[in-house]
């Protein structure tokens, strides 16, 4: 490849914005880099060619040059000059091609040659000179204007939300009813044949898994595996170019857009999942690709031997958002993604570390203190993450914040599985998981509660394995978390036995209906609604294939629990009991005079303390008196019984609640039950591992 540098420096821009932006006839571009000594724009043809020209140093650390006439479309990137002192943090290579980190779009993606390493192959502390532009992605000007078209967010309450969690690629890989070449794209994700299946659940928010630029590990493609979940990211303004359809030369961006303001248009929400906890570039043995060329130690947080980094994330490195510049970045980020990309939110990976301060996590840390006073970032839908490799920080977020419920995830698991001493907890989490969220303003809606999410089993999985078997990653099923509490219902793995598969089917739908009738804001992980098998893998994050992407043909054989899921996101939707904006009270809140939430044995008794402390206790009524923190809004009364014992239990409607007309609205041991009536009177025998839930018809609002 040719290079051809300029002898001048680039026109002074009128600001010292960061980025590249293009104003109709030319464009600026600005990075910062508090130890550089000079800094080189390097633009390239389409054939490839490289020129360089030179910036000026403006205010801030900013370096900065104007080029008139650049046109969208223009690949780009950096050369740093300046100090190489791993043992001072500072990591410059000129020798390096660099993206920038404020890149709306990116071309290209890694291709592992020795060069893309800063350091020589057999020690990070010494510097290598070969050069990298053949081998790395490189930034993407692109025009920011876009038609919108009168989009509008359906600014839906957290509390009232229905989570679903999606790969865009995974989503419509193979789906029969998209166009092949919008297949695992962002329209493939905004076609009407995908918006259908969302809009038959009755979910209100499509939470995406990582869409900034990422990486593909060189360990995984050395295996012939993928980065197939995304959290290696690189590029925190520009959409992941392999998801478009249009191609990486900046159409990646309005493809993004147009998938939004589709979603928007069927009354769906986008949450983004977002990784600023760490980058791509890894530990002093990774590459360099963007932040450790350009300022080493203005964005990781690194050791007392300032070559090495601190690692609170299992992935190498920590960005360290207690300095200013990263801080600044990712707060730019969000407001970018909000306001320029219209999306409604984000789940935070690794949000423990984004609270940490010089050590520990902090509810009032440099992080959550920006975020809480910015005015158009506080008010997204902002979802933690609430844990690292060396903090487990559940509930200790703040107002304004919600938190995917880890706790939540244990116990519901254990419960239906027959955990024994599981009830009170189990109680305490169905309810809204008041001991964690009942603090400093927070309400019910700050526990967003999991059953299965992208980490771990599928739903199917969790019913049909004990162990995990992660074979296919290549790491001899060392990897994946070996706490899965899961139950196989017999037998492990796929079998043929009919009663084994009638205990699964009916144990996916306990998980389904409990975590919809559940105070606190559900998340279901996509495909569970149709059993997605991933084989037992619980670590599937490097299968880019058939294992994880989503088999619509099995999905046409699951009619039976789609349909159950939908009607229990339509029973959520219609009655607000189950999406409470207050912590039930345990007291009467409307003129009916009954508690908003009381607690019965099997026989209709209330549950003592006694009944709570027994270790066999595996059964309870959970009665809804119809108060939803709102007494203008009563709801009808319902009671939910769950038998987690394996063994056939009879339930009995407590006395004082039998006047109020009773039907089955859910019975996961026979969904066909729906709507029949019941006699109050007598026992309601049910069978072992079973939910029912009766709603009361007579009630006086």
């Amino acid at each position: 490849m040719s290079v051809k540098t300029e002898s001048r420096t680039l026109e002074s821009p009128t600001t010292t914005r960061l980025g590249a932006h293009h104003d109709g006839s030319g464009a600026s571009f600005g990075l910062f880099s508090s130890v550089a000594e000079a800094v080189e724009l390097c633009l390239f043809d389409d054939a490839g060619q490289e020129t360089r020209w030179g910036l000026e140093q403006g205010e801030g650390f900013v370096w900065q040059g104007y080029l008139p006439d650049a046109q969208p479309g223009q690949h780009y990137g950096f050369r740093v000059h300046g100090p190489w002192d791993p043992s001072q943090g500072v990591r410059c290579n000129p020798a390096k091609l660099l993206l920038d980190p404020y890149a709306r779009a990116v071309a290209g993606e890694v291709r592992w040659d020795p060069a893309v390493y800063g350091h020589a192959a057999d020690d990070p502390n010494r510097a290598d000179d070969s050069d990298s532009a053949p081998y790395v992605p490189r930034s993407v000007l692109v025009d920011e204007d876009f038609d919108w078209g009168g989009d509008r967010s359906p600014g839906r309450a957290i509390a009232d939300s229905i989570f679903y969690e999606v790969h865009v690629k995974g989503f419509t890989a193979v789906h029969p009813d998209v166009p092949e070449p919008l297949r695992g794209t962002y329209a493939g994700v905004a076609h009407p044949a995908a918006v259908a299946h969302l809009k038959q659940l009755g979910v209100t928010s499509v939470e995406l898994l990582p869409v900034h630029q990422f990486v593909h590990d060189d360990q995984l493609m050395a295996r012939g595996l993928r980065n197939y979940w995304g959290y290696q990211s690189i590029g925190y303004f520009a959409p992941h170019n392999a998801y478009s359809s249009a191609g990486d030369g900046g159409g990646q961006v309005d493809e993004f857009r147009q998938m939004v303001r589709a979603l928007h248009a069927a009354g769906l929400e986008v949450i983004i999942d977002v990784v600023f906890n760490h980058t791509a570039e890894g530990s002093e043995w990774g590459p360099t690709l963007c932040f450790r060329g350009i300022d080493n130690g203005a964005y990781y947080r690194l050791q007392d031997d300032r070559s090495h980094y601190v690692d609170d994330t299992g992935c190498g490195n920590t960005v360290d958002l207690y300095l200013p510049q990263p801080l600044r970045l990712v707060m730019d980020s969000l407001r970018y993604w909000v306001t320029d990309m219209h999306v409604d939110g984000f789940r935070f990976d690794l949000a423990a570390s984004l609270g940490r301060e010089a050590n520990d996590f902090s509810p009032y840390s440099s992080f959550l203190e920006a975020v809480g006073q910015d005015p158009v970032i506080s008010q997204a839908k902002l979802i933690a993450e609430p844990w690292d490799i060396g903090a487990y920080d559940v509930g200790q977020f703040p107002a304004g914040w919600s938190e995917w419920n880890g706790k939540y995830r244990d116990t519901v698991r254990d419960f239906w599985r027959s955990t024994p001493g599981t009830l009170p907890d189990f109680a305490t989490r169905v309810s809204g998981s008041r001991d964690l969220y009942g603090h400093g303003g927070r309400r019910p809606s700050a526990s967003v509660n999991i059953v299965t999410v992208h980490d771990g089993f599928t739903l199917a999985d969790l019913v049909s394995y004990n162990t995990k078997h992660n074979e296919a990653n290549g790491e001899d099923n060392r990897d994946g978390t070996d706490d899965n509490r899961s139950w196989n219902c017999g037998v492990e793995g796929p079998t043929d036995d009919p009663a084994v598969l009638e205990l699964r089917a009916r144990q996916q739908r306990n998980f389904i209906a409990t975590l919809m009738l559940s105070e606190g804001v559900p998340l279901l992980l996509g495909g569970d609604e149709f059993g997605r098998s991933q084989g037992g893998n619980n670590n599937a994050y490097c299968q880019d294939n058939e294992l994880t992407w989503f088999d619509w043909k099995a999905a046409g054989q699951q009619a039976d629990l789609i349909a159950f899921t939908a009607s229990l996101c339509r029973l959520r939707e219609q009655h607000p009991v189950f999406r409470r904006h207050q912590f039930f009270s345990g007291t009467p809140a409307h003129e009916s005079g009954r508690d908003d939430l009381d607690w019965y044995c099997p026989d209709g008794t209330l549950m003592s303390p006694t009944d709570w402390q027994a270790s066999y206790s595996r059964a309870v009524t959970m009665a809804f008196g119809g108060a939803t923190g709102d007494d203008a809004h009563a709801d009808d009364p319902f009671l939910a019984m769950f038998n987690a014992w394996w063994e056939q239990l009879d339930f009995t409607v407590p006395e004082s609640l039998r006047n109020l007309g009773w039907q089955i609205e859910i019975d996961t041991a026979d969904p066909a039950t729906s709507g029949r009536a019941v006699d109050p009177s007598s026992a309601i025998t049910r069978p072992g591992r079973s939910l029912m839930l009766l709603r009361g018809t007579q009630s006086a609002h």
